[in-house]
């Protein structure tokens, strides 16, 4: 009875022990491991670290600020006006007051971070960070300032690779390798969010190989340690101080942490330095469209599960093609490697040495076949136009309809024309037009892509009435222009 009651007084007493560490963590100090024994428990130990102290001392001189200008003329399209983008409440009153008064040529500055991974002055960021900037300035952790170069750039995995010429010896990261990676394990954010550099956040694995939607490379590593604007490009690190990922988005409605971020796992990047090194990522090219298989096609294809990728068409004259891979076929196997989901096929192949001939395990009609395949060269997209080349100046730019952009402005569609850009005083602008309108008639004429999009407007002019079928937040109205040259 005594041995009961002792037992129960020192439970009270851990609690209360873990109570206060809880709130001492915060200041670093120790958290030791604690076991737990029961008569019939298996112990269990928390292995906390006592203090990221000296990983921090030593991974701060390698992460660098990374500060861009963009001068923006007359007529280009803009980044929104306020600081939490096209879903910020106030876009509309800002628009209205202070877009006008924008001057007709001016410099947008934007920032992020990036980190040095060889004594060269390398530095691995995020895409979206440099991308179409005209000057790029880095500021190392001893506010030494030098003007960087883009070496090479993914948009396709948001990743690019920028240089500078130091003056003094660089302190490269190490790469770790985030396929041992576990969900659960502790890692480490540094980086420049709202200005604000050298920041450091801690927190875990919450899942990885996640999708969200930004492109066909995905293969996101998600985490609870606080990431947020100006983060993006920094290094996510494990205890070891090892980068495993570049912190490059978050989930968020307000543009601030709630606790999901989402970090490109350092493999991918590892793979792609030596083309980025080189200026220009090349990608395997398969020539196939696929799809996920549903419970439905499984039962209609007579197949025993949902694995694999279903081919839903396959392009003319395109590796598969040549190699005899059919529409209906489902691709199970991939140079070896299984294709457990849809998603897992496009990476696999765009890693892919071009001219590499792999064997390709496909399920038909019920029978397995293995086919080889040269793979091709994926060609870069042609970049889209979004203004109208010629006809009437509306002051308007619209863009085929992205994921990005489907996200951005809380849009449910996935094809279709959705304004990005409205000039003030323009005559889209006096009918109303607004930024995140989807496009959906001109004249009682559907318009669903950009050529179709400018045929129309080309037939109209000076003094012409247009009527516009915009659909906004979920409802759809008319809307007439007057056109004026």
């Amino acid at each position: 009875m005594n041995e009961k009651k002792s037992w129960w007084k020192e439970k009270a007493i851990l609690s209360g022990t873990l109570c206060c560490l809880g709130l001492l963590f915060s200041a670093g100090l120790l958290f030791t491991p604690i076991s737990v024994q029961g008569a019939n428990a298996r112990p269990l130990a928390l292995a906390t670290p006592g203090s990221f102290t000296e990983l921090v001392k030593e991974a701060r001189p390698s992460v660098v600020n990374i500060s861009t200008v963009k001068v923006i003329k007359g007529g280009e399209e803009r980044e929104p006006l306020t600081p939490f983008g096209p879903q910020d409440p106030f876009k509309d009153f800002f628009d209205r007051f202070f877009k006008d008064q924008m001057p007709r040529e001016f410099k947008q500055q934007s920032l992020g971070t990036g980190f040095i991974i060889d004594k060269d002055g390398f530095i691995l960021t995020n895409n979206h960070v440099v991308e179409k900037s005209d000057e790029i300035k880095v500021r190392l952790s001893d506010d030494t300032e030098y003007i960087a170069q883009i070496i090479g750039r993914d948009p396709k995995t948001d990743l690019a690779l920028i240089k500078i010429e130091p003056d003094n010896s660089l302190h490269p990261l190490p790469m770790g390798d985030s396929d041992k990676l576990e969900v659960g394990e502790w890692v480490i954010a540094i980086g420049n969010p709202f200005g604000l550099g050298n920041t450091v956040t801690a927190g875990i694995v919450s899942a990885k190989y996640r999708q969200i939607g930004m492109g066909t490379y995905e293969n996101f590593i998600q985490t609870d340690a606080s990431i947020n604007p100006g983060n993006s490009g920094g290094p996510l690190l494990n205890i070891k101080g090892e980068v495993i990922g570049i912190n490059t988005a978050i989930f968020s409605r307000t543009g601030g942490s709630v606790g999901i971020g989402f970090a490109i796992p350092v493999n991918m990047a590892k793979e792609l330095l030596p083309q980025l090194k080189k200026g220009k990522v090349v990608r395997g090219w398969l020539g196939v469209m696929i799809q996920t298989i549903t419970p439905e096609l499984k039962d209609k294809l007579d197949l025993k599960d949902e694995k694999g990728a279903l081919v839903a068409d396959v392009t003319s004259g395109g590796p598969a093609d040549k190699a005899g891979i059919k529409r209906g076929d489902v691709i199970v196997t991939f140079d070896g490697k299984e294709i457990k989901e849809m998603k897992d096929l496009p990476y696999i192949v765009g890693s892919t040495p071009v001219g590499k001939e792999v064997a390709v395990e496909v399920i038909r009609k019920g029978r397995i076949e293995r086919i080889e395949v040269k793979i091709g060269e994926l060609e870069a997209e042609k970049e889209a136009q979004v203004e109208v080349a010629e006809g009437p100046k509306l002051g308007l730019t619209v863009h085929e309809l992205t994921p990005e952009l489907a996200r951005g402005y809380g849009l449910t569609e996935t094809s279709g024309l959705v304004a990005v850009d409205v000039e003030g005083n323009s005559p889209a602008s006096e009918a109303g037009i607004r930024p995140g309108d989807l496009i959906v008639e001109i004249d009682q004429v559907p318009v669903r892509d950009l050529d179709r999009f400018n045929t129309i407007i080309s037939g109209y002019r000076d003094g012409d009435t247009v009527l516009f079928l915009v659909k906004r937040r979920g409802t759809t109205l008319y809307l007439t222009l007057k056109v004026t040259e």
